[in-house]
């Protein structure tokens, strides 16, 4: 079973539980990944958080029994897991840009979200420029912070994150002690759902070996073989994009599955281009 389908699985396991209280490790264990790497693969693939989509697809019923029906606002909103009318209200009118009341006398101006379907269409005439590399362990150094992956968090936490190693010189400091391992900065993210659930760590960090400087951490990569692709093109739209395609092409055109080690994003210089470095067996 390849990711997409296993994401289909998930999908429909959302759908037929919409109305329940859906924790994401049972979300996740329908497609038989870890929490973080399904969120993450969700969120690569359709642009769109799992929280987000479910949030979406329950307003879109919503507004559906809201304009059908004469059920009062607050049993609706109880039944789409609302506490109160008023919290109801407020995520109906981000969604749909009126009120529940002026729903139900004017209903076309409801916004409808559809059920998610992925489907793997005919793709691979563009070249995916990759290489498969042996690798034994290494040791990064660098600075880690913690996210909590839910809603997208992580994602705005992280790039906040390079913003602020750029203006304080920590990303020059880590250039200078790369050891040439793996050359250049390592961005990388690091599950930590056993340790604190719906938590990831995020590191921006480089090879090295040695005593750890001061104000720096230290953890090992273990060795792998592993999928290196050049990203292609103006970041960081050529970044994510080429995400999608390791995902959704390459994943299921050749005999690779994830060694389900941390993933790399390799920046090795404004001269070269970064590299994305799947662990794969």
């Amino acid at each position: 079973m390849n990711w997409i389908e296993s994401l289909q699985l998930a999908i429909a396991y959302m759908e037929e539980h919409l109305l329940e209280n859906m924790t994401m490790e049972q979300i996740a264990a329908q497609a038989h990944i870890s929490p973080f790497h399904f969120q993450r693969t969700f969120a690569l693939l359709t642009d769109v958080t799992v929280a987000e989509y479910i949030r979406r697809r329950r307003l879109t019923l919503a507004a559906n029994e809201l304009i059908q029906s004469d059920h009062k606002i607050i049993d609706l909103a109880l039944k789409y897991g609302y506490d109160t009318p008023e919290s109801f209200s407020k995520a109906f009118r981000r969604q749909h840009g009126i009120a529940p009341s002026e729903a139900r006398k004017n209903s076309t101006s409801v916004k409808s979200y559809n059920r998610l379907v992925i489907q793997l269409s005919l793709k691979g005439a563009e070249p995916m420029n990759h290489r498969i590399v042996e690798q034994d362990a290494f040791t990064v150094v660098g600075i880690k912070q913690a996210f909590s992956y839910i809603d997208g968090e992580n994602l705005r936490g992280i790039a906040k994150m390079w913003q602020d190693a750029y203006t304080s010189g920590t990303e020059d400091r880590l250039f200078e002690l790369n050891n040439g391992v793996i050359q250049g900065l390592l961005g990388v993210c690091v599950d930590q759902n056993e340790i604190q659930e719906k938590q990831m760590e995020y590191w921006i960090a480089t090879s090295y070996d040695g005593e750890v400087p001061e104000g720096l951490s230290s953890f090992t990569i273990p060795a792998s073989k592993w999928s290196v692709f050049e990203v292609e093109g103006p970041m960081p739209e050529s970044m994510q994009r080429l995400w999608k395609q390791i995902i959704s092409e390459w994943f299921p055109s050749n005999p690779y599955k994830h060694a389900g080690i941390p993933e790399l994003e390799v920046y090795s210089g404004p001269h070269k281009p970064p590299q994305i470095w799947i662990p794969i067996k």
